[in-house]
């Protein structure tokens, strides 16, 4: 954690308190804070800062001299669509994309997505792995999470109004590279000289999507590109492309 994020009913300026027991955790174990440390603090969609710890109990951490006067960093301007990876990488990536700042998390159903991966627990827990995501990258606003369990009438019926400028699907077999994709993109502006990113992009679980799905991704608009010769595991895929909006 590199911040710890309250909830609003936790924070009454200047005063707070972490009820958390992982979070309580994390600050005697990890951070190894006494009483007078300074903690960095943010209220769940609210704003960052610092807070000093005025008293500590094993259930209980009272702050004081609390100040939330940092504005929240700005998100990505991008839509994942995601096919629901295997429950045991959900929640690596769930904290992966929150830590980068995606703003909108689609989850999908796909050909190659086990219709068990609907049914498990961690999906109830999507809340839980956003909010470490959100601590990891000091963060406050979290993304807005969907989930699509017919890939057919969404693509067709909700996909086409998401696409504002472009959109990419991550594809190990297209002869178009990620690379020279950016290249062909505008300008922002002449003064900023800034590449317009795509504002979606739809990334197979493992396996890929099969030629059914990217043909019919294709007729919304979207376009199949490559990220080089080697064949990368989903979370691989989405840190490497997502990346691209971090430069």
């Amino acid at each position: 954690m590199n911040c710890i994020l309250l909830p609003a009913s936790d924070i009454a300026p200047p005063y707070a308190q972490i009820n958390s027991p992982v979070q309580i955790e994390h600050i005697n174990k990890v951070l190894k804070l006494q009483v007078g440390a300074t903690l960095k603090i943010g209220q769940l969609g609210g704003n960052l800062g610092t807070a000093v710890i005025d008293d500590m109990s094993p259930s209980n951490i009272q702050l004081r001299e609390v100040q939330l006067d940092t504005p929240s960093p700005a998100k990505l301007e991008v839509t994942v669509i995601l096919a629901l990876p295997r429950p045991k990488v959900l929640r690596r990536l769930i904290m992966d994309m929150t830590a980068l700042g995606v703003c909108h998390i689609i989850l999908i159903n796909s050909y190659r997505t086990q219709k068990s991966y609907w049914q498990s627990p961690l999906l109830m827990r999507l809340d839980e792995f956003v909010l470490e995501g959100l601590q990891q990258g000091v963060d406050t606003i979290a993304p807005r999470i969907s989930l699509q369990k017919r890939f057919k009438p969404f693509v067709e019926d909700q996909l086409p109004s998401l696409i504002t400028h472009d959109a990419i699907i991550a594809h190990p077999y297209s002869d178009l590279a990620f690379s020279q994709y950016l290249q062909q993109l505008p300008v922002e502006s002449i003064s900023s000289a800034r590449v317009q990113r795509p504002d979606v992009v739809c990334i197979g679980a493992e396996g890929g999507w099969v030629d059914y799905e990217i043909e019919l991704l294709c007729k919304q608009g979207c376009k199949a590109v490559n990220i080089g010769p080697r064949i990368l595991r989903t979370e691989a895929a989405v840190n490497v492309i997502l990346g691209q909006w971090l430069i």
